[in-house]
């Protein structure tokens, strides 16, 4: 084997050894001329990641080479199709360790499988006196589709606070338990701070408790290893294009047993076994929730987005990306007048910031300038912003293709504007 390749040790699979300067190159946007003249520093990737040329070849190659419906046809081209959709499930099935593909719905994302899950499984099962358990650190996605319910059922949503340094404290998790929690909710990163939440220890108090969990995996899926089973998480939700992949698809796992006790989420085509006007009978899972024609390029692309991550040892790009955030915090820190929002021991890479005396959109306005792409506001987490008083943050955040460079760029940047506003 060359010295470009490690071994697997779970797979005894060649892996190509990391390099993020090599990486960089697999993404065509990242070279992209920007009006300033400057060179594009991509830092956005918690709000979505790009893509490599092998995800957009795939999705160009459904539409040149097998453009036609799914699952049904006895044509060449539907027969493309359906082996390349039905291709994704398989692989996403062994990324996140699922005991079975038929536990893997497409849906079209994380936000689209919470509510499925929340009017599915929860609003049946759910009436006056029950409680929905969430963290504090919620997006938005994992909290209104919640709140929805309860109202709709009667049950009540409970909350488990934020400490100063923005993690949640399993002992305050399990205080919020008892035999009225019907669902725990919450995170597995958080998308405004990068806090990695204890999801392992907490899915195992919820059952404890009686409580069916669902893991919000937005932020994990490309960050951290997910094993659904050692897990043991009743529900998992992700996004593609958080992961490499497209916008507009994603997944949900689901143990087997929930979702085949589960009604369907939608009617139509693809989700019946039989229609007849005295009646219909519904379609085994997965395909009992997947009703119309489903976005069969994103489900092309996301398996070439899987297949480019898992070329890499991830604990090598792992380890990678927390050595650049350390780099970006203690130069950050460094800066008069900033103060790192979110401090919690072993976060992943994201760093939400803010400077005195200087707005956040003021700050991702000037960055921008530079060629510096960041997000600011809110991030969709507003309670996060009234846990620590502040409006909106500055938000960096790091994915396997950005570099050193791109940290001094930031650096260089930041300082300039700590000098334009003194």
């Amino acid at each position: 084997m060359s010295d470009a390749t490690t071994l697997d040790r779970e797979t005894n699979s060649p892996r190509a050894a990391f390099h993020a300067t090599r990486a960089a190159a697999d993404f065509p946007i990242l070279a992209e001329a920007l009006p300033s003249g400057k060179r594009l520093v991509y830092l956005d990737n918690a709000a979505t990641t790009q893509k490599p040329t092998s995800v957009l070849e795939a999705s160009d190659a459904y539409y040149r080479h097998a453009n036609a419906n799914v699952h049904r046809a006895i044509h060449t081209l539907s027969q493309r199709a359906t082996a390349q959709y039905e291709g994704a499930r398989d692989k996403l099935a062994a990324f996140l360790n699922a005991s079975s593909r038929d536990e893997i719905v497409f849906t079209r994302g994380t936000t689209d499988g919470i509510n499925l899950v929340a009017n599915c499984y929860g609003r049946p099962r759910l009436s006056k006196g029950d409680e929905i358990l969430l963290t504090e650190l919620e997006h938005h996605s994992n909290i209104v589709p919640w709140q929805m319910v309860a109202e709709a059922t009667g049950a009540s949503i409970v909350v488990v606070p934020i400490q100063d340094d923005g993690s949640v404290a399993l002992e305050d998790f399990r205080a919020k338990l008892s035999d009225r929690t019907k669902i725990a909710a919450f995170s597995h990163i958080s998308n405004a701070l990068g806090t990695v939440l204890p999801v392992k220890e907490m899915i195992a108090a919820a059952h404890e408790a009686g409580a069916t969990t669902l893991v919000d995996g937005a932020q994990a899926v490309a960050h951290a290893r997910v094993d659904v089973q050692a897990l043991d998480a009743d529900f998992y939700v992700m996004s593609s294009h958080k992961l490499f992949g497209p916008t507009g698809f994603g997944a949900l796992y689901g143990k087997r047993a929930l979702l085949e006790a589960m009604p369907p989420y939608q009617g139509g085509g693809d989700m019946i076994e039989r229609v007849s006007f005295s009646g219909t009978t519904y379609n085994e899972i997965p395909y009992k929730f997947e009703a119309g024609t489903p976005n069969i390029a994103g489900a092309a692309a996301l398996g070439a987005g899987i297949e480019y991550v898992e070329q890499f040892d991830m604990a090598e790009v792992f380890a990678y990306e927390h050595d650049l955030v350390a780099r970006a915090t203690e130069a950050m820190e460094a800066i008069d007048g900033l103060r790192i929002i979110g401090t919690a021991p072993g976060k992943a890479g994201i760093i939400s910031f803010v400077m005195k005396g200087v707005h956040a959109h003021d700050i991702g306005t000037l960055l921008d300038e530079s060629g510096i792409a960041i997000r600011t506001g809110h991030h969709c987490a507003m309670p996060v912003m009234e846990r620590f008083d502040v409006p909106a943050t500055a938000r960096v955040s790091f994915a396997l293709y950005n570099t050193q460079a791109d940290v001094d760029a930031l650096i260089d940047g930041l300082g300039s504007i700590q000098r334009i506003f003194g």
